[in-house]
């Protein structure tokens, strides 16, 4: 079980209408329901491509979230001694801020805008 939430921009009645009517039809739905924002709720066993994939053909489309439809029961936490907190700690890197560009070798045999033979040592200029 699925609970999707879409946000859908149409422009009149007529089109909220065929959009309600599309979402219940796809199959796998249980509920559905759209709130003054135009943002609709699915719930049910689909896949939220699929969903957005058919009411895209009426108007367009997005999707806000996708989530499970029952919100799982927290559990109590039980008191940790002063050590596991500090051991717990999540360290958060910052991505690397530049990116790497590789830059191939220049090939030996042209140097300063002169052509140079492979091997200058086999050559004797007189």
């Amino acid at each position: 079980m699925k609970k999707v939430v879409l946000k859908l921009d149409f422009h009149d009645e007529k089109c909220r209408q065929k959009a309600m009517k599309t979402a219940s039809g796809i199959s796998g739905i249980e509920s559905v329901a759209m709130d003054k924002d135009h943002k609709l709720t699915v719930t049910g066993d689909i896949d939220p491509v699929a969903a957005v994939r058919k009411l895209r053909k009426l108007c367009h489309t997005e999707i806000v979230s996708v989530g499970p439809a029952k919100e799982p029961e927290k559990k109590k936490e039980e008191p940790m001694k002063e050590e596991k907190k500090d051991e717990k700690k999540d360290i958060h890197h910052p991505p690397y801020p530049y990116t790497f560009v590789y830059y191939p070798p220049v090939p030996d045999y042209y140097t300063h805008g002169k052509y140079v033979e492979e091997d200058p040592a086999g050559c004797v200029i007189c």
